[in-house]
């Protein structure tokens, strides 16, 4: 199918257990531009070296600020002259993410969840491990917004906003053809993590919730991930999704019979097997879940030396 479209993917390999990224690219009237581009280590650099070589690029568009879509952007554009287009939500969100006055107030939320003082010292660590795998930032020419129109291969796409999994999250629709370059908006076997860290919009997953029940209405037959294989038939899977995060409601209204503090309820969720950084994706989706449970009216959060704590 991607070939049809006038698209290649690339493969990149990640040290984590969701150990890949898909990035794309096609050729257009002025250039080649690429779509995401893997963290900044020799992975990418060893995966794109060959294309940068053979092709001109034009562009780089970059999908959201996480690392693994944002990390080689710099490089990228250092080697090849590239403008670089994201949006201006997430390119804000990536330049303070990088500023290590934050870490007195991210130890400090840690805190304020229940978590151990030798968890807290690992996750913070590990958090900031990552400044070198997204350096040096690329310099953003051009922010891009819901309703854009951008060439991609053969086919353009409308920029559409996707938000939950970050801020300002974009996916890429063609409506004639019914595909949709879902990024890690909608993926084929996992959910994408919704969390909430104590910055940014205050209800992550209800945004995120709300923006799978628009994208229903457009009935998207293909669907081309940043991580998975291609799929068919959007709406089953955002259906599927959906149903997950309504299960993960009931429990944790069910483990908050009782006060509850974030680290509590995060390991009757995940378990206690996690490395340090998989531990920071586990808190933050059970304070996504918490925060919109509170939102809704069905947790209260009080807090007892010093901890949140949530009840039903």
């Amino acid at each position: 199918m991607l070939e049809s479209l006038g698209v290649t993917s690339l493969t990149i390999k990640l040290p984590f257990r969701l150990n890949h990224v898909n990035c794309f690219f096609a050729e257009g009237e002025e250039g080649w531009t690429i779509l995401d581009t893997g963290l900044h280590d020799a992975e990418a650099y060893k995966s794109w070296k060959a294309i940068i070589e053979e092709k001109e690029i034009t562009n780089i568009i970059i999908s959201h600020y996480h690392p693994d879509h944002y990390g080689f952007a710099g490089s990228l554009q250092e080697l090849t002259g590239a403008k670089v287009l994201m949006t201006k939500t997430d390119h804000n969100t990536a330049l303070e993410f990088a500023k290590e006055q934050k870490k007195g107030k991210l130890i400090q939320n840690y805190l304020n969840c229940g978590i151990p003082d030798k968890i807290v010292e690992e996750m913070t660590q590990n958090e900031s491990g990552f400044n070198h795998l997204v350096s040096p930032h690329p310099q953003v020419t051009g922010y891009l917004k819901a309703g854009d129109k951008i060439q991609f291969g053969k086919l353009q796409y409308e920029v559409m906003n996707a938000p939950g999994h970050s801020d300002g999250l974009i996916c890429f629709y063609n409506k004639e053809n019914s595909v949709l370059f879902s990024t890690d908006h909608i993926l084929p076997k996992i959910t994408p993590n919704i969390s909430y860290h104590f910055y940014g919009e205050p209800n992550p997953l209800e945004n995120y919730m709300q923006s799978l029940q628009s994208y229903k209405k457009l009935e998207a037959e293909h669907v081309i991930p940043s991580h998975g294989n291609p799929f068919t038939n959007a709406n089953k899977r955002i259906d599927e999704i959906l149903n997950h995060h309504e299960e993960r409601f009931m429990k944790i209204l069910d483990i908050a019979k009782a006060p509850s503090s974030i680290f509590d309820i995060c390991l009757k969720l995940f378990g206690s097997k996690l490395t340090s950084h998989e531990m920071r994706f586990a808190i933050g989706e059970t304070i996504s879940h918490l925060q919109y449970l509170k939102h809704k009216g069905e947790l209260s959060q009080d807090t007892y030396k010093g901890i949140y704590q949530y009840q039903r």
